[in-house]
């Protein structure tokens, strides 16, 4: 195997030449983590990674601007969307930079893909290659929730020499470690609603069936599919799909379920969160043919960098995975993910994504010491200005009326991203109406992005 000290004659650098990347951020440490350091990777272990290439500011800037400008209902340009190649033209990364970053992983051993605005490079390689090309070292991580997960990370900092750092914003999932939630277990459902049990299966009897959301938004018992439409829907981490619990699921609920296409399919082994997210989809829009989208490891910056490189992306995005601001680790990275939600934006892609279910402590808690409350946490991406946000609700009442906001729903505003303009007046109201009741100041940045943006049965 060569040694850190070959690569750098080869490539013609010396260790003072290079630039470590996120630098703000810390390297792994247990006691940070819910993820515990399992083992070194192999030499030989190929591993993936998506380098993220700088975008010239007034090239940022552009695309920021049409972005809003083709999403504003009131804008001339709303509907006015661009195609890939004009997202490619709009962003106009050289093609110099593209080959400095390629040439410095392919020297290393990788191959690699770059997508199709030129933004990011996909890179395929060893893990030694890989610990040799970004100065690091590479591990297998578990998480106690999941034992049967294992994902690779850097045990320690990462850094590219002078002239390749400067083309780059970031490497992702080097250091950012996902969230990992309990896996859901449905039993001593308890319900108390008195309205009709329109499915088969008794054990549904009271809950929010496909019948109930039905009737509360008034979707019509049938509709002609329009020409174009389709939707996806995400999937991370073994959470996966059967075929024959789908189709159960569609038989005693009276509804066509089923999936048109699967990208990056797995094992088929059944996933409540995964099952969930497809049946209800399918429930409240069944003639919309329905792609899913996964991946065995949850990576926002994977996941965006697909579905933007895709030519015939599906039209609608849900996504109900995220993260704390806090547990995202880098500015960068978010930063990076909000770029390309703009890219999909621009495009026509509608993107929506859960609130969390933590409230707004998030997932790493608002615990504090003593009689001192610790700040809120917001959700990314919920929090992100350039994604449509969705919040869940309750019934008031034991009947299908009015609802009121489901306790446990994600929701707050943003410690990095501003309020942005289209909804500013009515984050003003709410924090002018007395019904807010609003926690104390230090909780909480009265100057960030509000979310989320709708709210609806969950």
């Amino acid at each position: 195997m060569r040694t850190l000290v070959g690569l750098f004659t080869l490539l013609g650098v010396s260790r003072a030449n290079w630039i470590q990347l996120e630098a703000g951020v810390q390297p792994y440490g247990a006691g940070r983590s819910s993820w515990v350091l399992h083992d070194k990777v192999p030499a030989e272990h190929s591993i993936e990674l998506t380098v993220a290439l700088r975008v010239d500011s007034d090239r940022h800037a552009a695309l920021e601007k049409l972005f809003w400008e083709v999403s504003d209902p009131k804008h001339a340009s709303y509907g006015k969307h661009l195609s890939m190649d004009e997202i490619t033209q709009l962003l106009a990364v050289p093609d110099s930079r593209v080959d400095v970053v390629k040439h410095h992983f392919e020297q290393a051993g990788a191959t690699t893909l770059v997508s199709p605005n030129k933004d990011m490079i996909t890179v395929t390689m060893s893990a030694s290659a890989a610990e040799m090309a970004l100065n690091t070292s590479l591990a297998f991580f578990k998480h106690p929730e999941r034992s049967h997960l294992r994902i690779v990370r850097a045990s320690s900092h990462y850094s590219l020499p002078e002239h390749v750092a400067r083309e780059v914003v970031m490497v992702g999932e080097l250091l950012q470690f996902p969230h990992v939630s309990s896996i859901p277990v449905l039993q001593n459902l308890n319900p108390v609603a008195s309205w009709p049990n329109e499915c088969d299966a008794a054990g549904c009897k009271g809950l929010v069936t496909p019948a109930v959301i039905a009737q509360r938004y008034k979707l019509p018992k049938q509709s002609d599919a329009v020409p174009k439409n389709t939707m996806a829907v995400a999937e991370y981490q073994g959470q996966y799909y059967k075929d024959e619990d789908l189709s159960s699921f569609g038989k005693s609920c009276h509804r066509d379920v089923k999936v048109d296409k699967t990208i990056g399919g797995d094992e088929p082994v059944a996933g409540v969160e995964a099952e969930l997210d497809i049946e209800y989809i399918k429930a409240v829009a069944p003639e919309i043919p329905l792609t899913v989208v996964y991946d065995n490891q949850y990576s926002l910056l994977n996941w965006v960098n697909q579905i933007t490189s895709l030519a015939d992306s599906p039209l609608v995005h849900s996504v109900s995975y995220g993260n704390d601001e806090k547990q995202q680790v880098s500015p960068q990275y978010m930063f990076t993910c909000n770029a390309a939600f703009m890219k999909a934006g621009a495009r026509g892609l509608s993107i929506l994504f859960a609130s969390g279910d933590q409230g707004v402590c998030g997932r790493f808690g608002c615990g504090g010491t003593g009689t001192k409350h610790s700040p809120f946490h917001p959700d990314f991406p919920a929090d992100s200005p350039y994604v449509t946000t969705v919040g869940g609700t309750d019934f008031k009442g034991s009947d299908i009326g009015e609802e009121t906001a489901w306790s446990a729903s994600g929701g707050g505003f943003s410690n990095y991203f501003g309020i942005p303009d289209y909804q500013k007046s009515a984050v003003a109201a709410y924090k002018a109406s007395p019904d807010a009741n609003l926690p104390p100041q230090e909780l909480w940045n009265n100057s960030g992005r509000g979310y989320p943006d709708v709210a609806a049965l969950g």
